[in-house]
């Protein structure tokens, strides 16, 4: 198993790095919180969690290990995949996560998508618990500022949409940010954090 990978970031395309190690390219799928930590550094360190399925092989990449222990907390529930999981992480910070988790906020959790009512309260059953007694340093992201018309509005939507937005909202959460200075991870958790 894959547990850490240190390199160099050839590409960034939200939510996928392609961070170099070895002389090899990794293809990496991360939630947006860790692609707000990375900032512009070109050498990164990932907590890695290697998922393998029938017909696919994906590594998924966190900054904090906090991160990567709350990904693996959610895939355990039944009827969360990865995916999901990496929407819920990108969408709510770990703080966030465990107070909704915590106070039973499933029209929180519902807001995710590809999350229901139904999964939502079926989330904080599973988890309750388990969250509980997890020691975690509960990383806070800090909140930025809004963007809206500038060019890096088309990767931030498409980015959006392969979090699991239909096209037209994620051009809906797109075009409601103003700031003209954004980059494309700024435009995407402004996006998330107005959601």
């Amino acid at each position: 198993m894959i547990g850490k990978l240190t390199g160099k970031i050839l590409e960034k395309n939200p939510p996928e790095i392609l961070l170099e190690v070895g002389g090899i390219g990794y293809e990496i799928l991360c939630p947006m919180s860790s692609f707000y930590e990375m900032g512009n550094t070109n050498s990164l360190s990932l907590h890695t969690h290697f998922h393998v399925k029938e017909d696919a092989q994906t590594l998924y990449g966190f900054i904090s290990k906090d991160e990567k222990t709350l990904f693996r907390e959610l895939i355990r529930v039944n009827g969360v995949g990865p995916k999901v999981a990496l929407a819920i992480l990108s969408h709510l910070n770990i703080a966030s996560l465990m107070n909704a988790v915590a106070n039973e906020d499933d029209a929180l959790l519902a807001k995710t998508p590809g999350i229901g009512k139904k999964t939502a309260q079926k989330l904080i059953v599973e988890l309750k618990d388990r969250l509980a007694k997890l020691e975690l340093q509960g990383v806070q992201h800090q909140p930025i500022t809004a963007s809206s018309s500038n060019p890096n509005t088309q990767k931030a939507s498409q980015a959006l949409q392969a979090l699991g937005f239909k096209v037209k909202e994620a051009e809906k959460m797109i075009d409601a940010i103003t700031d003209d200075s954004l980059s494309t991870e700024a435009l995407i958790r402004q996006a998330l954090q107005n959601k």
